[in-house]
Parts: structure tokens; sequence; C-alpha cells
């Protein structure tokens, strides 16, 4: 066969290693030492043939993953307002009580955010670390940020793709005139792809777009939503905005509604990014992408109502969204119908979903459903299919839930003490056997235990409110009290917490 015919077939394929290899040794026969000849049409499409598939290799579809580090939450100048409206942020979700779920009901994260039905990139900085692990750490990144924001992980991807060329780099971005290839359209977009996805300079790949929008007469919107792609990469967000503004009038396309959701989001402008969206759905009636970007939202500001509305809109344009059914079925769990969410999660189990999280639900939905027979069988599938300790310590936690709710206390114990074993920093697992170690008569023993849970999530108002409890049956009012207002200030709608406190403080009155 061909060889060009052979690395397309390859690249049509998904093989990008051997369409990779085999454009080598295209190229190595050619005299222009890797470089397209425009004389050459074999040799010019070899190259970009390459280009291609190495950046088909790393890439990654920046419109849904987008990871969230320490540096972006604690670091951001980005602020419009330091105390904003109620329901007009992401940064304070907890301010908006339009069917926000309660932390006596519903776990939170500690940024106030209820934990959501899929995981997502956004969603995992339940224990970012500590701010001096973010300083200490080497920047070795293209941008002055440290490596635990989200410039990390572009780089670890941008490291490990050279393993694809042992003999050194594809293209050597300092020798290369932009001018040039500006002025190929066809060449330009693959070696703009290459450098901004394989190779991560986004300097370079800034460069190259901007004498290519100049090139074209600034009518291509192509050139315009990756600059803006650029300007978000480099966290200049003012600047991606009018890109992809200037972007939408030339073209409207789904993708650019996306990135400026995305500038607006990290701007915490939800509510311009919502108007957004529902201006792309006026485009494009029945979009996916743009109704679950709205639902997102609302989960994020904990409007779960309406949250649950979109992705009940989802599901209407396309009955197999992985992500609409998790978040339903999870509302569903904690609204207290759990034989409702039991439907949802067996409907992504015949989907072919089939891992850890998926039957520790099960078990779940099917306890409380008082479905004990599948109760057990699901939680030992959830323990075998377990990929690190953390998921493992997930399992035991709620099988000592399980043991608490059919009244054998022992073995409640022996499954929270198994918890810690797996993952010693689970907060409720501490809180929880604290808890047991109280009946037991273990006072001292559960107060270090719930001085663990307390320091290790703060924002949990379970821990500080038992510290309390314990404090003031041995009479040590002073620390009950400080606990339980650590608790209010975690928990301000706890009608026991507020009990306890006007208690305290009638004492103190008296005494």
């Amino acid at each position: 066969m061909e060889p060009l015919l052979l690395a397309w077939s390859y690249f049509r394929r998904r093989r990008f290693q051997l369409c990779a290899d085999l454009c080598t040794q295209m190229l190595e026969k050619s005299p222009c030492d890797q470089e397209p000849d425009p004389a050459l049409p074999v040799s010019q499409a070899a190259w970009i043939l390459k280009a291609r598939a190495l950046t088909e290799m790393v890439y990654v579809d920046e419109i849904d993953v987008d990871e969230e580090g320490i540096a972006e939450m604690i670091l951001d100048e980005n602020a419009i307002a330091q105390v904003p409206r109620p329901g007009t942020s992401l940064k304070l979700p907890g301010t908006n009580q339009t069917g926000g779920p309660s932390p006596a009901v519903r776990p939170v994260t500690q940024a106030g955010r209820p934990i959501t039905g899929f995981l997502r990139p956004s969603t995992q900085s339940g224990r970012p670390g500590t701010i001096e692990q973010a300083i200490k750490t080497p920047r070795t990144a293209y941008t002055a940020r440290p490596i635990a924001s989200s410039s990390g992980r572009f780089v670890r991807l941008g490291t490990a793709s050279m393993l694809t060329s042992p003999d050194g780099p594809f293209i050597n971005l300092s020798r290369l005139n932009l001018a040039k290839y500006a002025q190929k359209p066809k060449l330009a977009k693959a070696l703009f792809e290459y450098i901004f996805h394989h190779e991560n300079d986004v300097k370079t790949a800034l460069d190259l777009a901007a004498l290519s929008t100049e090139h074209s007469q600034y009518k291509d919107w192509w050139w315009k939503v990756q600059i803006g792609k650029c300007y978000y990469r480099l966290g200049l967000y003012r600047e991606a905005e009018k890109q992809f503004k200037s972007a939408l009038k030339q073209q409207e396309m789904v993708d650019t509604f996306l990135y400026l959701a995305k500038v607006y989001i990290s701007l915490d402008q939800p509510l311009t990014a919502l108007n957004l969206f529902k201006q792309g759905l006026d485009k494009f009636p029945g979009e996916v992408t743009l109704l679950c970007g709205i639902a997102r939202i609302y989960e994020e500001m904990n409007n779960i109502s309406s949250a649950t509305e979109y992705y009940k809109e989802v599901l209407k344009q396309d009955n197999t969204h992985v992500e609409a059914i998790a978040c339903i079925g999870s509302n569903h769990f904690y609204t207290d119908q759990p034989e409702v969410a039991l439907r949802f999660y067996r409907r992504l189990l015949q989907m072919g979903v089939y891992n850890c999280q998926l039957f520790n639900n099960l078990g779940l939905c099917c306890f409380y459903a008082q479905q004990y027979d599948m109760t057990l069988t699901s939680f030992e599938r959830a323990l075998s299919l377990a990929e690190n300790e953390e998921e493992v310590a997930d399992v035991w936690y709620n099988l000592g839930h399980v043991a608490v709710g059919t009244g054998d206390t022992n073995l409640a114990h022996q499954c929270f003490r198994l918890a810690l074993v797996s993952n010693n920093q689970h907060a409720e697992a501490y809180n929880n056997l604290a808890v047991l170690e109280m009946r037991r008569g273990h006072v001292e023993q559960a107060k270090a235990l719930l001085q663990t849970a307390s320091s290790l999530a703060p924002h949990m108002y379970e821990p500080h409110f038992n510290f309390a409890t314990i404090s003031d049956k041995i009479g040590d009012l002073q620390r009950s009290y400080a606990a339980a207002k650590k608790s209010e200030a975690a928990f301000p709608d706890h009608v026991d917490t507020q009990h306890l406190i006007k208690q305290l403080e009638q004492h103190f009155a008296m005494l």
C-alpha cells in the first residue's frame, strides 16, 4: 500500500503511534530534514499528518476538563467583588438557599458545595492541601503559577509526550519562521495545535495565531477562538472574552459559547454565564452541552431543584448521558427517594458503567430501600472493584452505617476502624467512631477522635457539635461553648446547636 495512504488509514483508526512512525520514515527520505517542502506535496502531507498524530496522542478537550487547583482558589486576583450579593457568586454558594441541600442531609465540600452525583475536575478540591505546599512547589510551568495550579497538568502531559520522539522533538520551535507558516493556512492550523497541545508553548502558539489572524484580515473566526484559548491559558480572562465575543459575531459555534462561559465562570460571574448559555440555546435548541452547562452552574450555586430540571432536559435529548443520570439519581437519594435513585443507578449499570462508585451507591440505595438481600452483595462488589485506598475507605465507612442501622455496633466499630486503616484522613469515620466510643463510656478517646475529625474537616458541623455535647456533660463549659460556636458557624440552621448555645449562655449569666 502507498505509505501516505497507509499512514492516513492508521490515523483514521486512531493508531497514532504507528501513523507517526510511518510519517517519520517518509520524512527521513525527504532532503528537507522534516520541514515541509511546497514543491513536494507528499512531504507536506506527511509533515501535517505527523503533527496531527502527535497532537491527538496528548489532546485534551478543554471545554469539559478544567482543573481548579489551590493556586486558582487562593491566589486568584480576578475577583469582581469581595462581598458579592447572595446568589451571584460561586465562591460563596451557601448564600443561595433556593433548593440548596442541608449539611445535615447531604454532605458538602469545604467550599460549601454539595457532593455531586458525578465527579468532575472542578469538584475534586475537597482536600486541596495547604498553601505552603503550593508555594514551595517548583515552578516548572511556562507561567508564573505554581505547578499545583491547572498549568501543571498541561506540563506533565507535554513532557510525557516527548517519549514519542526519542531522537529529540519533531519540530524545533525556536527556529521556526512563524510569519512564513502564517501565510499557509493549512500548515498553520496543524502547527498551532501541535504547539498548543503537544509542546504546551502557549506564547509561541499565541504569536502564530496572531500572525495568522492578521494574514486572514481578521475574518477567520477559528483563529480568534485559538487566541482566546491562549489568553485563557495565560490567565488573561478579559482579553479572552473579547476574542470569543468577536468570534461569535462572525460565526456562532457551540464550542465558542462554551469557551466564553468558562471565562465568565473563572471571573466568578455565574449569572452572566447562565444568560450566555440561554442565548446559545436560542441559536442551537436542545444542545446537550449547553443544557448540561446550565445544570452544572445551578448545582454549584446550590440551586439543586433547577439543576435537576435541566438535567432532565438533557435526558430528553440524550437518554444515555451518564452525568445527568448520576446527578438526578444522587438528588433523589438525598431527597429521601432511594427507590427512585435505585432505578437511575441500575440504568447506569445497564449502560455498561461498572466501577466501585456505582456499586457503592447501589448498596446504599438498596439498604435505605430495605432491599437487604442486595446490600452486602453490592458492597462486596464495590470492594473488589476499588482502585485505591480512598475508595476502599468510603466503602467500609458506608458498611459501618449499614451496621449501625442494623444495630450491630461491634461490626460498625470494626468497619470504621478499617476505613481509617485505608484512609487515615477520613474525617467522617473519626466522627462516627467517636460516637461509638462515647456510647462505650470512653470519653477521653472520643474527645481525641473528635478533635482529629474537626482538624481534618473544619467545614463539618458534626465533630464540633459532638465535642460540645461531650464537654457539656463532663462540665467543661468553656470548651463546650467554643465548640458549639464553631458548629453554628459551619451550619447556622442546626436547631440542637442553637439550643445548646442558649443553655450555656443562660448558665454563664447565672454564674
